[in-house]
């Protein structure tokens, strides 16, 4: 409240909404770079939360010989919705149409939840690890480690599947 006076400055993506609550997106520093761009993960969540289906987004990337990094979409959805190539399609319609092709996903991983810490922020870390094939780190701060192995499991059935 007090870099700008009468203003709060969260320092992060952040909205203000019709009722006054704070809603923080992410950290500003958490930007991918895709052939070239720079894409904010918030701004890919929050177009990807705007949705019905919708409960949850978090967006991590993996290495791309091409384009530096690929983007790798990880979403959990509402009660009532299955995850189908429909909705897949669905939602990266979405994303092109708010915020442009280049934020296209490589990937979209369906999971009932998503690695976060005892406060609640989600552990990106872990998503791009597991998405990029590398070791998970320290997971002490985590809340429930069986998101963990869930989006494991999300990743490589869908790994078996295509093949790779």
């Amino acid at each position: 409240w007090s870099r700008v006076p009468g203003v709060y400055y969260p320092g992060d993506y952040a909205m203000r909404d019709e009722d006054g609550y704070f809603w923080l997106y992410g950290r500003a520093d958490e930007v991918l770079k895709v052939a070239g761009h720079r894409i904010g993960t918030a701004e890919i969540e929050s177009s990807v939360a705007q949705l019905d289906e919708v409960t949850e987004a978090a967006v991590a990337s993996r290495p791309d010989e091409i384009k530096g990094e690929a983007i790798v979409l990880f979403i959990s959805l509402k009660e009532g919705y299955e995850p189908s190539d429909e909705l897949k399609i669905s939602l990266v319609k979405h994303i092109r149409k708010n915020i442009g092709p280049i934020a296209t996903p490589d990937e979209i991983y369906f999971v009932q939840s998503l690695p976060k810490t005892r406060s609640g922020k989600i552990m990106r870390r872990v998503l791009k690890a597991v998405a990029s094939n590398q070791g998970l780190g320290d997971l002490s701060t985590i809340e429930d480690q069986e998101s963990v192995t869930e989006v494991k499991k999300a990743y490589e059935a869908i790994k078996m599947s295509t093949g790779e």
